[in-house]
């Protein structure tokens, strides 16, 4: 059952990852305040086998627009955590009940190159939903594969310019969706938890 496997992955023992995990060359800055934001890394099945909601983002916004990413955002003061903010962005950007959300655990922290330290909550749609998406924030809502953006061999390293720097980053690609960046790089982290 996908549920069992998910669970093992959630205990598996890995550490924690960042945007700069395949630049070994570059040094964070001592003393960087990192800001707290959590995503919902949200497995459905609607029959046709397991897979992950993701979302486009508007291509309007002024951070990461037209980018692949998981519903989720900043940790609010009023949040009871990171799980809590998860359930409160995606209810917000994909119209996802919380009550059909049932948390499975937590994957290990990411660290992003716009500083924020982002923790993963994984978890199960229970039942199937409508999507809105919300207006200005969220393009499109879609599904992929769980077992696609779990197979390690359909992760690329690509590499791009950033700041002067020459900047590598995983990338896992799935029809007109190019996903990249930390939504990638927290997926890969799932796909070697669950190999």
């Amino acid at each position: 059952m996908i549920e069992d496997a998910l669970g093992r992955a959630v205990t598996r023992e890995t550490g924690t990852s960042s945007d700069f995990d395949l630049n070994p060359g570059f040094v964070l800055p001592e003393g960087r305040k990192l800001r707290a934001a959590a995503v919902l890394v949200a497995v459905q099945d609607l029959g046709d086998g397991p897979r992950v909601l993701l979302t486009k983002r508007s291509s309007h916004l002024k951070h990461h627009p037209g980018q692949i990413s998981f519903p989720g955002g900043k940790v609010e003061v009023s949040d009871a955590g990171p799980a809590a903010a998860a359930l409160r962005e995606a209810n917000e950007e994909v119209g996802l009940p919380p009550s059909l959300v049932r948390i499975i655990g937590t994957l290990p922290t990411h660290e992003t190159v716009t500083g924020f330290t982002v923790t993963p909550i994984l978890a199960r749609v229970t039942a199937p939903f409508d999507t809105v998406a919300e207006l200005g924030e969220v393009d499109e809502v879609f599904l992929v594969p769980l077992n696609f953006v779990t197979n390690q061999a359909n992760f690329r390293v690509e590499a791009r310019f950033w700041r002067g720097e020459m900047r590598r980053y995983y990338t896992v690609p799935y029809g007109p969706y190019y996903i990249w960046g930390a939504t990638a790089r927290i997926l890969r982290g799932l796909a070697e938890r669950m190999s």
